[in-house]
């Protein structure tokens, strides 16, 4: 309904509606509800978690165990897949709720007029046509056109952006869900539930899509490979089995164990523990993780879009200084609170104390004390005002005669002890004040550089008292004596610049995303040293149509701003970023962030100030609403990434030694017994090596986490896999084997034979020894990919001290409880296999060492020599 055809219906203002015509009008357009977007059943959530591609392998491995008579182990893997399933679907199903807050932005009851009286209805029962009466402090019930207007003022900042609230006269329209922050009026209701602007944001909400995290891309990439080499494996070792004689129920058992045995199913606990114990250290830092993903996506950040208002500034609006004709006045203080204290000369203090008092006197806003805190009630500038004036001393003074503030005059006036005053828009006020306007200007120029707003203060020259409002009104177009400029300005957090430049030593790009006009952004951006001379600025109806060229205009090394940008703009920008290559964190706290929270990759809402849609669209929140919890975030997101190579190196490394000795026995054509068998590899898995791997899970950010751009290779990057698979898993394979043809041989076994139970189960607890205390002395050497392993001290993680107690006990339990090790096939080694043992662990610690030390020299050699002009590489992460 447009507003013509809304105030048409009604027939009398004072009268409003009738029931009748309000019941019909319900009937017909239905409830004035935000409409609820369609949720998933939970029963699909869960099954989401439970069917991955990393699941549904684990089930095959639990199905494929079951069929190969080894029950037991098939329901531990049932249980490890179950339990992850649950926590995801734990985390997701509080993801879900964003839209569903919508709701809670609306009214339960206003007030409207029919049948000629005053009632109070559900606010779900107001309809296209009611006259709604509005009062400062009300929220709003659905979108509406004004029809009466004492100083109305909305805050409009969770569907805009804009910091500052909105003057609203007669005819300007109101909209759903945002509040009065000042003044009453009347409005006549033009479109409700569905129709109105709040219920777009649904859609957007409902139409962003989270994309996959790199971690997830990764792990699925991971986990391919993997279920392909097992499955390949599986299937030639099985046709060699046949090829040797054996049954084809046997080979097929056989192939089945060893597919089963090198899947890791340690692999999927580990990462999502590491991924909770992140997320546990980003709670303590003020930062609550949402999405356990988010918490390695965000250290995989390259760009952040940030708001401005509440996320680099404070919110509070402040006068930081008055510019009189006879100098300048600075005032001091924290917040709201009126005390606080002035410098200045006195002729400069006696004037701007005059102005204050006037200015005070031309508005409503004031600071309150509640609950032993100074708050603003009413416009934010206006409080400003109200602090400053009693910052300088000064009593409050009465107005006699007022004339309020309105979008079209741009100026108030008060008569305070019988002189007239005004206060407004410098470029209203200044033309009245004769030869003060030029030196004035020049100020107002270097303020509106700054950033700062800016409202004069003049009084009347002439001695004439004006009786009405109208009077005072006109007094404006006679001389005027200019009183001051008052500066005002929403300062920085603090500690913003730090973390800003925290971000670009870092490599990570940052954005500033506000409704503010540009020239203000700028200023702040600029201030807080977002914006470096050269960068970005432009207004969000100018920003290219093209998603490519949008990207490679904001994609600036010297940083940028987006002025007037719309929730539509944002989350353009967020997808545009992405496809440019960027891993992008979006900030913000109003509803018209939350479709852009979700749509980026990772989501950061403020938990003070931000609204329940943003905060729960998001993947992050942060609890004391600081950007600087941002870079500490980051920084745990980079140390979780890096914990994650950790382990899978040590996941992986223990597989090549699991696989050699089906290797060796294949190689040979049977002729050489396999070392260890299929339990004992899961014992492995399973039992020794997951408390160490949880340990390395839990490894501190190193001083150089945040010294450069994040490495660009993956989590499963060729380095990784050459140090696993070419370093340390084969020291571990060929001690384990040596091993055990050692203790063979020693026996009597000739190749070719078949050894006797007891030789070969000594013989295969020493190579189960051996794989073990290699898998100890990895778990040091894991702990940094640059150092040695007695070099790391052990203090910053005694979690792995801890870990490798455990498997060393878990180790004697394997090997010395009889009614085990018959289970597993091991027995308990001699003096000789347990030097062998410690041996593996030592020769893994020197080959550490030395591929280490050839990997940083050949590190160095491929930097720029001193004096290049050639960046110079960013150190290791770990």
């Amino acid at each position: 309904m447009t507003a013509g055809q809304a105030e048409s219906d009604v027939t009398d203002e004072q009268h409003g509606l009738t029931s009748g015509d309000a019941a019909a009008v319900l009937a017909r357009v239905g409830p004035n509800e935000l409409p609820r977007p369609p949720r998933r059943p939970w029963w699909r959530l869960l099954v989401a978690q439970l069917t991955h591609f990393f699941a549904v392998l684990l089930w095959g491995a639990a199905a494929l165990a079951l069929l190969a008579g080894m029950p037991t182990l098939a329901l531990a893997i049932a249980v490890i897949v179950l339990l992850n399933g649950v926590f995801a679907y734990a985390q997701e199903h509080r993801a879900d709720q964003a839209a569903q807050k919508l709701g809670s932005l609306m009214p339960a009851d206003t007030r409207v007029i029919r049948d000629g009286r005053t009632q109070e209805v559900p606010a779900s029962q107001v309809v296209p046509g009611d006259v709604v009466l509005l009062e400062a402090g009300d929220r709003v019930p659905a979108d509406g056109t004004l029809l009466r207007s004492e100083e109305v003022a909305a805050d409009e900042s969770m569907l805009t952006g804009e910091s500052v609230p909105v003057r609203k006269p007669v005819g300007a329209v109101v909209r759903a869900a945002t509040f009065l922050v000042q003044g009453s009026g009347r409005a006549v209701v033009t479109a409700t539930g569905a129709r109105t602007e709040v219920a777009s944001m649904a859609g957007l909400i409902a139409g962003a899509h989270r994309p996959p995290s790199p971690l997830a891309r990764e792990l699925d990439r991971l986990v391919r490979i993997i279920a392909v080499v097992a499955l390949t494996v599986g299937i030639v070792l099985g046709v060699v089995s046949l090829l040797l004689g054996g049954t084809a129920t046997g080979a097929l058992l056989f192939a089945v164990g060893v597919s089963v045995a090198l899947v890791p199913e340690g692999l999927l606990p580990t990462v999502t523990l590491s991924l909770a114990r992140g997320a546990q250290r980003m709670a303590e830092s003020k930062a609550l993780v949402r999405h356990l993903e988010a918490v390695e996506t965000l250290g995989s950040t390259t760009f952040i879009c940030t708001d401005k208002t509440g996320t680099l500034t404070r919110n509070e609006m402040t006068v930081v200084e008055l510019w009189t004709p006879d100098g300048r006045v600075v005032p001091q203080g924290v917040g709201y609170e009126p005390t606080g204290t002035v410098s200045g000369g006195p002729a400069a203090l006696r004037v701007a104390a005059e102005a204050a008092v006037a200015a005070r006197a031309c508005v409503t806003g004031r600071a309150v004390l509640q609950d032993g805190i100074w708050q603003p009630s009413g416009d934010p500038m206006e409080v400003a005002i109200d602090v400053v004036a009693a910052r300088l001393g000064t009593d409050p003074a009465e107005a006699t005669i007022h004339v309020p503030f309105v979008t079209e005059r741009r100026f108030s006036a008060a008569v305070v002890a019988g002189r007239s005053y005004f206060m407004g828009a410098p470029e209203r006020i200044l033309p009245s004040c004769g030869e003060a306007e030029g030196s004035a200007t020049e100020v107002l120029d270097t303020y509106a550089d700054e950033g700062r707003r800016v409202v004069a203060v003049a009084r009347s020259a002439g001695h004439r008292r004006p009786t009405t409002p109208d009077e005072l009104a006109r007094l404006l177009d006679e001389p005027l004596e200019l009183l001051a400029l008052l500066a005002i300005e929403d300062p920085p957090r603090d500690g913003v610049r730090e973390a800003l430049e925290s971000c670009r030593t870092a490599g990570i790009r940052v954005a500033m995303m506000t409704g503010d006009n540009g020239r203000t952004a700028a200023a702040i951006a600029t201030e807080v040293g977002l914006l470096r001379p050269g960068g970005v600025v432009v207004e969000g109806d100018r920003l290219p149509t093209d998603d490519t060229a949008l990207a490679d205009l904001l994609d600036d090394p010297r940083g940028a701003v987006v002025a007037r940008v719309t929730p539509a703009d944002k989350l353009r920008i967020a997808n545009a970023l992405r496809l440019h290559g960027h891993v992008v964190a979006m900030t913000g706290d109003g509803v018209n962030d939350a479709a852009a929270l979700r749509g980026a990759d990772v989501g950061v809402a403020m938990g003070l100030s931000g609204s329940d849609v943003a905060r729960d669209a998001a993947d992050l929140v942060l609890l004391d609403d600081h950007f600087a919890t941002i870079v500490k975030a980051i920084e745990l997101g980079r140390a979780t990434y890096a914990n994650i190579r950790r382990f899978l190196t040590f996941h992986l490394t223990d597989n090549v030694a699991e696989l050699a000795p089906f290797a060796v026995w294949a190689l040979s054509g049977g002729s050489i017994p396999a070392a260890i068998g299929v339990l004992q590899i899961l014992a492995l898995d399973i039992g020794t090596d997951m408390l160490p791997a949880l340990a390395l899970g839990a490894e501190p950010p190193s001083r150089r986490t945040m010294a450069g751009p994040r490495s660009e290779e993956r989590v499963a990057s060729g380095s990784v896999l050459r140090r696993a698979f070419l370093v340390l898993g084969p020291i571990e394979a060929v001690t384990a084997v040596a091993a055990f043809l050692w203790v063979l041989t020693s026996g009597g076994w000739g190749l070719g034979e078949t050894p006797g139970t007891t030789l070969l189960s000594q013989a295969s607890g020493t190579a189960f020894a051996v794989i073990a205390v290699g898998q100890v002395a990895n778990a040091f050497a894991c702990r940094s990919e640059s150092r040695p392993a007695w070099r790391v001290d052990p203090r910053r993680n005694p979690l792995v001290v801890a870990a490798v107690a455990v498997e060393l006990v878990l180790l004697a339990g394997f090997l010395g409880l009889p009614w085990l090790s018959e289970t597993l096939g091991g027995s308990w080694p001699s003096g000789e296999g347990w030097l062998w043992a410690l041996g593996s662990g030592f020769a893994l610690l020197l080959g550490d060492r030395v591929h280490k030390a050839w990997r940083n020299a050949r590190r160095a050699s491929k930097r720029p020599q001193e004096g290049s002009a050639a960046p110079t590489s960013p150190p290791p992460t770990s």
